[in-house]
């Protein structure tokens, strides 16, 4: 199983975008997302709900709950 950390890399590379742009995204300093995606910290449940709606994926999808995207 995926951990979210690693869904939400991948999401972001599959769309070509750099950290930094969905950091601008989020409304996030660059730091704290980067923790997000490696880990370090854990994801505020309304950071996975902006990301399921930017990237059009559910949410037990970014967490890992199922690998179904939608």
């Amino acid at each position: 199983m995926k951990y979210i950390y690693e869904r939400i890399r991948d999401l972001r590379q599959d769309k070509d975008k750099t950290q930094a742009d969905i950091a601008k995204l989020l409304n996030v300093h660059l730091t704290q997302y980067r923790r997000w995606e490696t880990g370090e910290s854990e994801i505020p449940a309304h950071i996975v709900i902006t990301l399921s709606k930017y990237y059009k994926v559910s949410t037990d999808y970014i967490l890992g709950l199922t690998n179904e995207i939608k």
